[in-house]
């Protein structure tokens, strides 16, 4: 009987270790949102340097950024077949004059407790707008936009691709990017599916830090602070703002998974691609136990109907979890709009999308986009940079556009 019991048990860890490589690549796949498609072979653009310019306690600095078509510039050439016409060489992309305020570089630290080590600190960056404050932002400080990357993104490349600064600039907001260390996730990763930090310690604790450290050190309005992210970013976003509702005028979620489920890498796997119905509502119940002053919490949810990472069955349920935590009447007034796509072959291309409003009185708590053909992406962003589709609507003017319209009292 041992004989078998052992061919029995090198099965099992055989299975074992065959479940854990499928993981592992779906891990790869699944954490991080989907590059933009590969352009085709034969034309092969190379992305000029620019420099990126931080300004610091009246020094400036200047760093050469590193273009996503680096790569492709340092690669030999291809060999030309017999008589075959000599290519032209590549035109180098013109990249876009980068906002004319100040980007900040700085990280948040928290004291280390009675006789403990110091903990892990968190790197951001904040931008502040060249364009004088208003009236009233001299008088209270400008608004403050907390925006959360996704993986395999850096808080710069995530300010590039979703050209939130240029209207940040336009608008008179502060935008603060906290970026993940990569020895918290080799990826970047938030870790919106750990258990301690859905309950809001890990990294929630240090974004809220963030927040606040910017807060004392700059003029900014407390009662129109907003947060908002992408994918793993979204997610993070979400438990920070359950958490901390007073903080937060509004929330802004673009493809981000359902709130209080995962816990681990095979949980969280699970959540993006089938949501997590079992624990949409216990969730919130437990969060407004725990809070039961929970305040209103005005919330845009942005959702790609392509999205084959985190699937539009999230936002399903994103949509039934913010209904249940802002204590929407059954006769809550939805109103509902579609607008059509953009002209085939057009220049400013536009997927159609519909939208959904759930309104109180005369506040609309819950706006909901459903973006026909958009995958795993931000709506409107800079192409050229993965993670991006360029086709509209333009996810960053319509976060702005329903932020302005909500305040904290």
């Amino acid at each position: 009987m041992v004989k078998p019991a052992t061919k029995w048990l090198r099965g099992l860890l055989r299975v074992g270790k065959a479940q854990q490589r499928t993981a592992t690549k779906l891990a790869q796949v699944l954490f991080g949102p989907v590059p933009a498609k590969p352009k085709p072979r034969g034309k092969v653009r190379v992305k000029a340097v620019s420099k990126s310019i931080v300004r610091t306690a009246g020094k400036t600095v200047a760093k050469p950024a590193k273009p996503a078509g680096d790569a492709l510039a340092r690669s030999a050439a291809p060999a030309l077949a017999p008589f075959a016409t000599p290519l032209s060489p590549p035109r180098a992309r013109k990249r876009p004059a980068p906002a004319p305020g100040k980007w900040l570089a700085a990280h948040y630290a928290p004291l280390p407790e009675l006789g403990q080590l110091p903990g892990r600190r968190l790197s951001y960056f904040l931008y502040l707008p060249d364009k004088p404050p208003n009236a009233v932002m001299s008088r209270r400080g400008r608004p403050l936009l907390v925006m959360l990357h996704g993986c395999e993104q850096s808080a710069t490349q995530f300010a590039e691709g979703t050209r939130m600064n240029r209207l940040a600039e336009r608008k008179g907001y502060a935008v603060l990017y906290p970026q993940q260390s990569m020895r918290s996730h080799a990826r970047r990763c938030w870790k919106w599916y750990d258990r301690l930090t859905q309950e809001g310690g890990g990294d929630a604790r240090l974004i809220v830090g963030a927040i606040e450290q910017v807060a004392a050190r700059h003029a900014i309005d407390r009662a129109r602070i907003y947060i908002c992210g992408i994918s793993a970013g979204a997610g993070m976003a979400h438990i920070v703002a359950l958490n901390h509702p007073q903080l937060f005028a509004a929330l802004g979620l673009h493809s981000g998974p359902v709130f209080g489920a995962g816990h681990n890498l095979i949980g969280a796997l699970n959540v993006m691609q089938h949501g997590a119905a079992a624990r949409m509502d216990a969730a919130i119940d437990e969060l407004l136990a725990r809070q039961p002053a929970f305040p209103r919490l005005p919330t845009l949810l942005l959702q790609g109907l392509s999205d084959k990472v985190v699937r539009p069955v999230n936002q399903a349920q994103l949509v039934r979890q913010s209904l249940r935590v802002n204590r929407m009447p059954a006769d809550t007034l939805v109103t509902a709009q579609r607008l059509p796509a953009g002209a085939a072959g057009s220049r400013n291309p536009a997927h159609a999308y519909a939208l959904h409003d759930y309104q109180v009185g005369k506040d609309v708590l819950l706006r909901v986009a459903q973006i026909e053909h958009l995958e795993h992406a931000w709506s409107g962003g800079d192409a050229s940079l993965p993670f991006n589709d360029k086709a509209r609507p333009d996810a960053s003017k319509m976060l702005l556009d329903f932020f302005a319209r909500h305040r904290r009292a």
